[in-house]
């Protein structure tokens, strides 16, 4: 190891040959002790130190160490020794790499500090670095060609760190690709030839958290070799001499920045991966050297502390690694804040962002809202219906979660039902029939499409319950009921039970009995649940044998179905309930004593109400003695004479008479019979009246006396006997003699539509002598008929829409009877409030105004009564179904919808669902959504007339509208169309769409010089029209800031300065400035021009007035005027300088103007004779410096230049 002056040592190698100039900065002070620390050189795997190169001047102070590759400080320093300060030390390291051997040259500008040291600005390298690439050949040809497209060398080696990207400026020879320099044409080399081109580069120095991006500038020569050592020296001292060798202006040394490169990070991982899963490298340079330059990296979760749990970072390498499994699900993207940090003093960061996707894959099923779907259709459902819609989702990705769905199991009878594959909507595709099939089980499968690693599905079963429609009317299990009832049974007893079936289900499947008609005397009672049928009043098998009653059968439906064809048969049976009767009681008769024996005398008559054996009667005389003269016929009830009579033993005789029936148990009745014994005479009875008129009504019972006709006998002790001779049709009467006449009784029923009149002859006898009259019986019309309405069921039909006081319909019955007894008054038998009937003609009204929603039907049981005596009636039914006006309008379940959407989702997205009902029925209730006539925001939404989902129709844009304001309306089919309208509030959520803007494309900004570093220079500030996490802007300086002069904070935009800012050396800056919304960017050019202050010390230069005075006429050639000016000068724009003379002028030798600095001579001056006079002169601006003007020692005078001044002024 040795030191040379300037010179290098020559390396012949049959390889490329680079030397490389690495610059950096020392400042030392005249006073440090031995062993400090000068410069290190470059030390690696590959890199030996080689040569030391320095200045002859500092072999006495500056000494080397092989072994820790050094130099130090080995005596101490005296600056005015030194030739050069600061001076510059080069280290050569020799390397070796993949066959190439490269000279690799650090530059080091050592500055001394000191009172007797005289430190002078430099201009900085315009360059940060300098290379010289010489390429040796094994031959001594004169050029050697390089084809287009080929790479010369790579520089990735070269340079200190990896390029990350590199771009040749200033050449079209040359570009740099994939860490290697190729030439962009055919390139033939001539010996002793240098091409110069600029290389702008971006490398990753250091590693772990020191590691930094930092920006590069180097000027590059490019020649052939081989050189002989003195042509080598040549070509460096060429590059040393160039103009980027020169310090342009002083720079505060600081510890800079870390550096990001780039400043945002974006880059993707798979979910599911394990723990420790690789991410990113993250690279930052620092341009400083040793700990400044060390960096270390931290990662800090910008949105959501969550991802802090997920990711590490290697803080010596900026590896970035999982920490545990990753789900897309969970959390798609973690956005970070990446910080380096380096070691220097003070410590300096350096700001990024790391925004990491996870990647999808297929690891999610899809998943149904409801694993059991139920839902309940109408039978008779048109085609097309929609029944029910499936939604299944998958937390996957859209390209893993492009749901299909289908029906599995769709044979059999779930063929009716189809799904649309998109939507998952159910329809029916066939007529259902609750009475066929009550319940579907679908099975439905929904497919996500995946990819990766396959598809995945998941299913869900539908169940479907059909609901019943009323279209099936109840049914009698027999079509007539035959029921045998004795007349004896006690009430409230159950005497047959009616069944009827209904298909339908529910309430539709209810059925409630009732007896339309037959039950005229309400002897029967139905109940109205069950259909058991009991007795409810005593029966009279003499009054009726038979009785027929309809049964109605009518199912709970709205509206109603019913059946009128049950006829239930009861049949009385008889009971000997029934004692004989007398027709007339006690029975008296009298009989001549004369008459013959077996004469008749009386017919004892009774009767029995009972059939059969128990009507049929047997007589028999009672309380008689022996040898009685009257005998009975047991059958036929004559009492005929069985003796001879005399009346002179026996004149009256008072006897008994039984007749008994042949029922179980015998019933019997007793009467007694007096018999008088009556005088033969010889005079005719006559009677009182001739003739007799009487009323009797048809209805009057047999038995009934209609009149007693008396005739009188002069004969003494004579017996009137009486007969109907003749008249008596159809023996409707009979007559019976008694003592004060003969009573004329009705013995059969009368029939006025028969007879109207009967006219009677009745005579009356003595025995032997008669006499006769008439007796007129005029038969008066009876209560006989009931009234009958010509049908037991009506069914009519009225809308609900109808006033008050509408006729709905007359009701009439028929009376086949007259007067009074035809005369009807109709009544309803329950009082239901909304209808009324007119009581003399049977109209039906409405009292109450109707509503179908209410009640669809009503059923009025109505009597018609006439106004005979005992009064008659007849019951009907009048079913009133009510039908549906379209009265309703339809109403939204929910009174303001709500709902949002992605501004950059596609046509056709799903925003919101609305839904309504109408309570009418059919047409009137179905119920259709649209926009038309409401608000659809200017047609960016349309509304699915069925469904009610609201879907987008164009591409929507937060940031042109961010709400809507929709109005929507439900609307039915009824005629006229009833509608509804609805508001409807769509939020429109925002998507990064919108790069970020600043306020101007160009910036003018005014800083002081000599602000402080870190000072605030200007807030850059853009703004992004989106909202949220997508309007957060992150600024960085892309151009102009190199040297690193500005720094730019990454959130706020605040532009702050790194170095002392120096007017006097760069008056204005340009640099560009980049907003960024990832990954959307805007640029905006900044000029920060400086503003002048008076920060500089007016400077002066050493000058020297000579003249000479031995002229021959003084007062002629004596310089009078101006001869010059101080050489002064101020760096300082602003500042005005002032001159004066401080001491040494007092005979005013000099004269001065004090604000121009201009310089006349005195004519004090004037002499033949040397003149020495130590004068001091000051310069000001705000500062002073001082000079001094003194006369030249004699030495200085030059031989035969004769007298003269030398004034030599110095500061």
């Amino acid at each position: 190891m040795h030191f040379v002056k300037w010179d290098l040592l020559w390396i012949l190698w049959w390889c490329k040959l680079v030397l490389l100039v690495r610059c950096y900065t020392v400042h030392i002070s005249e006073d440090v002790g031995p062993r400090t620390l000068v410069a290190g050189a470059e030390r690696g795997a590959r890199c030996t130190l080689d040569q030391v190169l320095a200045p002859r001047f500092t072999e006495r102070f500056l000494g080397t160490d092989a072994a820790a590759g050094v130099v130090f400080v080995s005596d101490s320093i005296k600056c005015a020794s030194m030739r050069a300060n600061p001076f510059t030390v080069y280290t050569v390291a020799d390397c070796t790499d993949s066959g190439y051997r490269h000279l690799l040259t650090s530059q080091y500008d050592v500055h001394v500090h000191g009172r007797n040291c005289s430190n002078k600005r430099k201009r900085k390298p315009q360059w940060d670095m300098e290379v010289l690439s010489l390429l040796s050949t094994h031959s001594h040809r004169r050029s050697e060609c390089h084809q287009a497209g080929s790479a010369l060398f790579a520089v990735g080696g070269l340079l200190p760190g990896s390029p990350i990207r590199c771009k040749v400026t200033n050449s079209r020879d040359f570009y740099f690709s994939e860490g290697d320099l190729f030439v962009s044409e055919t390139l033939c080399w001539r010996q002793d030839t240098l091409l110069e081109l600029d290389l702008l580069c971006d490398v990753l120095t250091g590693e772990g958290l020191s590691a930094r991006v930092n920006p590069i500038a180097v000027h590059w020569r490019v020649g052939q070799g081989p050189f002989r050592q003195g042509h080598l020296g040549k070509l460096l001292e060429k590059a040393a001499l160039s103009d980027s060798g020169i310090v342009s202006r002083r720079r505060r040394s600081i510890n800079s920045s870390p550096q990001f490169q780039p400043p945002m990070y974006q880059v993707s991982v798979a979910e599911n991966k394990p723990a420790g899963t690789s991410v990113v490298v993250l690279k930052a340079t620092d341009v400083d050297e040793g700990e400044a330059g060390r960096l270390e990296y931290f990662i800090e979760a910008l949105f959501d502390s969550r991802s802090n749990n997920l990711f590490a970072v290697d803080p010596a390498n900026g590896a970035v690694s999982t920490v545990e499994v990753l789900d897309r699900e969970t959390k798609d993207t973690h956005v970070f804040r990446v910080t380096a940090v380096d070691h220097g003093t003070p410590r300096r960061t350096g700001m990024a962002t790391l925004t990491i996707t996870v990647r999808d894959t297929n690891d999610h099923n899809p998943v149904f809202e409801q694993q059991d779907y139920k839902e309940s259709i109408r039978e008779n459902l048109e085609i097309s219906y929609e029944v029910l819609t499936v939604r299944a989702t998958d937390g996957d990705a859209p390209v893993n979660g492009n749901i299909l769905y289908r029906i599995i199991n769709s044979n059999g009878s779930n063929d009716v039902f189809e799904i649309d594959s998109r939507s998952g909507v159910i329809r029916t595709k066939g007529l259902v029939d609750r009475e066929e099939v009550d319940a579907y089980m679908l099975l439905v499968e929904a497919n996500d499409q995946g990819r990766d690693p396959g598809p995945r599905s998941a299913t869900a079963t539908v169940n479907i319950v059909v609901e019943d429609d009323n279209d099936n009317a109840p049914q009698f299990s027999e079509k007539r009921y035959v029921v045998q009832v004795p007349e004896d049974m006690s009430p409230n007893t159950e005497i047959l039970q009616v069944t009827a079936t209904d298909q339908d289900r529910g309430s539709n499947a209810v059925v409630h009995f009732s007896i339309m008609s037959g039950n005229t005397r309400g002897q029967f009672y139905i109940d109205a649940q069950t259909g058991n049928m009991d007795l409810v009043s005593h029966l009279d098998y003499e009054a009726n044998k038979e009785y027929t009653l309809r049964i109605r059968a009518q199912d709970g439906g709205r509206p109603p179905l019913s059946n009128i064809s049950g006829l239930v048969t009861v049949q009385v049976l008889d009971v000997n309930d029934n004692a004989p009767i007398f027709v007339s009681t006690p029975f008296q008769a009298t009989v001549l004593e004369n008459v013959p024996l077996g004469y008749s005398i009386i017919h004892i008559q009774a009767v029995d109400a009972d059939s059969g054996n128990n009507s049929r009667l047997e007589y028999r005389l009672t309380e008689t003695t022996s040898n009685f003269p009257f005998s009975i016929n047991n059958s036929t009830g004559w009492i005929v004479v069985a003796a001879e009579l005399d009346r002179e033993s026996v004149d009256f005789y008072n006897f008994g008479v039984e007749a008994r029936d042949q029922g179980y148990p015998v019933m019997s009745s007793s009467a007694s019979i007096s018999m008088t014994i009556l005088d033969v005479n010889d005079n005719n009875p006559e009677f009182t009246q001739k003739a007799y008129y009487m009323r009797l009504n048809e209805d009057a019972a047999v038995g009934t006396s209609v009149v007693t006709v008396s005739a009188v006998d002069q004969d003494i002790n004579s017996v009137v006997t009486y007969q109907i001779s003749s008249g008596n049709t159809r023996n409707r009467f009979s007559i019976t003699s008694q003592s004060g006449g003969g009573l004329i009784t009705l013995a059969l029923p009368l029939d006025y539509k028969l007879e109207r009149q009967y006219a009677l002859t009745v005579t009356a006898s003595d025995g032997t002598r008669l006499d006769a009259t008439k007796v007129f019986v005029n038969v008066t019309d009876a209560n006989t008929h009931r009234p009958v309405f010509q049908s037991s069921h009506y069914t009519v039909n009225i809308n609900e829409d109808r006033p008050v006081a509408t006729t709905v319909v007359v009701i009439s019955a028929t009376d086949e009877d007259t007067g009074e007894n035809a005369r009807i008054t109709y009544y309803m038998d329950d009082s239901i409030p909304q209808f009324d009937i007119d009581s003399d003609t049977g109209a039906v009204t409405t009292q109450m105004e109707l509503d179908y929603e209410d009640q669809v039907s009503y059923t009025l049981a109505i009597t018609a009564r006439d106004n005979g005596i005992p009064q008659k009636s007849d019951t009907t039914y009048l079913e009133i179904l009510v039908n549906d006006i379209n009265d309703n309008s339809p109403r939204f379940l929910r009174d303001h919808y709500v709902g949002s959407v992605m501004e950059d989702v596609p046509v056709f997205t799903s925003v919101v669902q609305v839904s309504a009902t109408d309570r009418d029925s059919g047409l009137n209730g179905r119920v259709f959504y649209t926009f038309q006539g409401g608000e659809d925001g200017e047609g960016d939404f349309i509304i699915e007339s069925t469904s009610g989902i609201v879907r987008t129709l164009r591409r929507l844009d937060r940031e042109n509208v961010p709400v809507y304001s929709l109005q929507a309306f439900a609307v039915d089919k009824g005629v006229p169309a009833l509608k509804t309208a609805v508001n409807l509030q769509v939020t429109i959520l925002d998507v990064n769409d919108n790069p970020p803007v600043f306020e101007k494309d160009e910036f003018d900004i005014m800083v002081e010089e000599n602000s402080p570093i870190g000072v605030v220079v200007a807030h850059v500030l853009a703004t992004d029209p989106d909202e949220g996490s997508n309007a957060q802007i992150m600024y960085q300086i892309v151009e102009g800031n190199i040297p690193e002069v500005f720094q730019l904070d990454i959130f706020s935009g605040e532009l702050t300065a790194l170095i002392d800012l120096d007017y006097e050396t760069r008056s204005e800056y340009v640099i560009v400035v980049q907003a960024t919304s990832a990954p959307l960017v805007s640029r905006a050019t900044v000029h920060i021009k400086l503003v002048d202050k008076n920060d500089n010390l007016p400077m002066l230069k050493n000058f020297q007035i000579i003249f000479n005075n031995y002229v021959t006429d003084k007062s002629s050639s004596f310089p009078t005027g101006v001869i010059g000016r101080i050489p002064a000068h101020d760096p300082d724009v602003s500042d005005q300088l002032h001159y004066k003379f401080e001491v040494g002028n007092e005979l005013n030798l000099v004269l001065l103007n004090q604000s121009t600095g201009e310089i006349q001579l005195s004519p004090a001056l004037d002499n033949n004779r040397p003149l020495e006079a130590s004068m001091r002169i000051s310069v000001s601006g705000e500062t002073v410096v001082l000079l001094s003007v003194i006369a030249p020692p004699s030495e200085w005078h030059s031989a035969g230049r004769g007298e003269s001044v030398f004034l030599l002024l110095f500061h």
